[in-house]
């Protein structure tokens, strides 16, 4: 007599990942499609040599979407959506390998690899001069406003110039590199009458202004590693005639009379004298004849 047996294959065993803890570190200029981790890294395997099934989800907030996985029996992991290091520098992605379909009613056996990813801050942004205020909340755009500042005619200045709304100073915004910043005139220096300190940023004068044409000076400031990284910033040095007193009004106290019921903008008239406006003036001996 002649039997034959069959052994039917049990789903008794669990997917098992050869690497089940894994990390990445993750330039923050990635090019979207870019592998982040390779398939056979990922890969589980199967005793019971039933077909994996792959899904990958991240427990911290706000970072689903970046990272996805090539397809349900694919699990290399590729980066799905540009990534900003402003925004999260670090998650942890979840893998989960089925022996079944996330939607069968059979029993199902599960296994999960951990991926920690960590954002490395590339060098993206070109230096920010200082002050200056993020555009619409956005803290990966700050808009700077002009410098100003003046100098006598005809007088040389030996120190560094006093500028609004503050002295000459950039930063490299990618805040984890911090790049060192040099500057320099780019543009509107008449004469070289100006110069300025490529470390420090300090401006000065290099010889005396005859006439009283302002200056419209360009700055640029760059980073050291990379020249390609630069902003420059407009600097408006006015020319005046040289003010040695302060203006003062010819008397300390100012007497007027006002009439109740008058309309908006009436003049104030002189206490005692009410046909006569009320009149303060100052003077400037510097300007005698003004």
């Amino acid at each position: 007599l002649e039997i034959l047996v069959t052994v039917l294959n049990e789903n008794d065993n669990s997917p098992v990942f050869a690497q089940p803890s894994l990390s990445r570190d993750v330039p923050e200029d990635t090019k979207v499609g870019t592998a982040i981790v390779a398939r056979e890294e990922l890969s589980a395997t199967d005793a019971d040599l039933d077909t994996i099934y792959y899904e990958l989800t991240t427990t911290v907030q706000d970072t689903d979407g970046y990272f996805a996985i090539r397809g349900v029996n694919n699990p290399e992991i590729y980066l799905r959506k540009a990534l900003d290091y402003d925004k999260f520098n670090a998650t942890t992605l979840l893998l989960y390998a089925r022996d079944r379909p996330v939607s069968s009613p059979e029993h199902t056996n599960t296994a999960t690899a951990t991926i920690a990813i960590l954002i490395k801050q590339s060098d993206t942004r070109a230096p920010w001069f200082l002050p200056c205020h993020f555009l619409h909340n956005d803290s990966s755009v700050c808009i700077s406003s002009p410098y100003s500042g003046r100098v006598n005619i005809s007088e040389m200045s030996t120190e560094p110039l006093l500028l609004e709304p503050g002295p000459i100073h950039a930063v490299d915004p990618d805040y984890t590199i911090r790049d060192r910043i040099v500057y320099s005139i780019v543009g509107g220096n008449r004469d070289e009458v100006f110069s300025v300190d490529a470390d420090t940023g300090n401006l000065t004068m290099n010889k005396i202004v005859t006439s009283p044409d302002s200056f419209l000076l360009q700055v640029m400031a760059t980073q050291v590693s990379n020249i390609r990284k630069y902003s420059v910033a407009t600097v408006e040095i006015k020319v005046i005639n040289k003010s040695d007193y302060p203006p003062y009004f010819e008397r300390g106290v100012y007497n007027g009379t006002v009439f109740v019921g008058l309309p908006r903008r009436s003049f104030v008239h002189q206490a005692g004298d009410p046909s006569t406006p009320l009149v303060i003036t100052a003077v400037d001996e510097d300007f005698p004849d003004v």
